[in-house]
């Protein structure tokens, strides 16, 4: 029979998200989380414990003369099991960590508990992108891409138009959906292909080198910007000299002021737990919806049922988002396999090689 512990400990198996500050390192974040877990779980009422018959002596009075030793069978608690003796029920709980952040990044980021961690790795390895938000600078280069870094140089930006901009983007854009083209090891004449497209499956076989699928500027005001990105197989390193890059194309500098994840496939900010709400409790609930969600998707996506019309009180924002982010892929690459059906053999602008490696 299983333990009170035991019991919410498989309450809390799953994938939860929780928003990760600037300025403090993945690994904290996950023992933070560890050790909250491990308190809660450990504070649970224990079962009594368990009971043995031993053969015990009687106690004698004064007035009775000796006549040997008497022994009774007497039941009494196995001492062995006891939490003082054995210790915690629970000395460690895996947590797993999904796409990392480094300690100067913020934003969502996906923790698995228990046999979450499997649902992790399927997630790792499968081809769903992330959404970043990068604040930028124009003006000084530094030798870490990032404001806090040693300066290198210093230029001019009054040039710099949001039209120049969009259009270096729109250019980078265009080079990273040749390479993910490159790197999807289809063919792109093929009825395959053009399905894969469609359903927004089209992408890179296994590990690839960082891809943007999407990049606008959401903000300017010379010198900063804000970009908003969507990439596959990227690292906060990456993302920073994307901004040096994007610098260098308009004949300035510019460094990357901060990186912020506001969505990792399914998770976005409205699921993310903040750092007061980094309770068993919370994520139990949280858990709780990623669950619901899932098996949601599950009956949406079956052909033997048709979905079932939902009120707008119904759709949660998380699956709102999804509804979004479906028609947008599906949309997207529409759009780019007509585009490719009558310019893929012509000739494409000219990129510098480090804007897609």
């Amino acid at each position: 029979m299983a333990t009170p512990a035991v019991r919410m400990f498989r309450r809390l198996e799953g994938l939860f998200c929780v928003y990760k500050p600037s300025g403090v390192h993945w690994k904290l974040v996950r023992d933070s989380i560890e050790t909250n877990l491990l308190k809660v779980l450990n504070a649970t009422p224990s079962q009594p414990l368990p009971q043995e018959v031993r053969f015990l002596a009687q106690p004698s009075t004064e007035t009775e003369a000796p006549k040997g030793l008497t022994l009774s069978a007497t039941s009494v608690p196995v001492l062995s099991k006891h939490p003082l003796v054995s210790g915690p029920e629970f000395q460690n709980i895996q947590v797993g960590v999904g796409h990392r952040l480094d300690a100067f990044s913020s934003g969502v980021l996906v923790l698995g508990v228990g046999n979450g961690n499997k649902t992790l790795n399927d997630l790792y390895r499968t081809r769903v992108t992330r959404d970043y938000t990068l604040e930028g600078e124009f003006g000084t280069a530094t030798d870490d891409f990032t404001h806090t870094g040693g300066v290198v140089e210093r230029s001019t930006y009054e040039h710099i138009t949001q039209d120049k901009l969009e259009r270096v983007l729109a250019m980078l854009e265009g080079a990273n959906q040749k390479a993910l083209l490159m790197y999807s090891n289809v063919d792109m004449r093929s009825q395959e292909a053009y399905e894969m497209a469609v359903q927004g499956l089209l992408g890179p076989e296994g590990k690839s080198a960082p891809i943007l699928t999407g990049l606008r500027c959401i903000h300017f005001q010379p010198p900063n910007f804000i970009l908003e990105v969507q990439c596959l197989n990227e690292t906060q390193k990456y993302l920073r000299k994307v901004v040096h890059e994007i610098g260098l194309e308009l004949r300035s500098t510019a460094v990357c002021k901060g990186i912020r994840r506001t969505r990792d496939g399914l998770f976005t900010l409205q699921d993310a737990l903040t750092r007061h709400h980094w309770t068993a409790a919370d994520i139990t609930q949280a858990i709780r919806q990623y669950h619901s969600s899932k098996k949601h998707r599950k009956r949406s996506q079956s052909p033997a049922k048709k979905p079932a019309l939902k009120t707008s009180e119904d759709v949660t924002a998380t699956q709102q988002n999804e509804a979004n982010e479906e028609a947008a892929t599906r949309w997207f690459f529409f759009v780019l396999f007509i585009w490719l059906d009558h310019t893929f053999l012509g000739d494409a602008p000219h990129i510098r090689p480090i804007l897609f490696i």
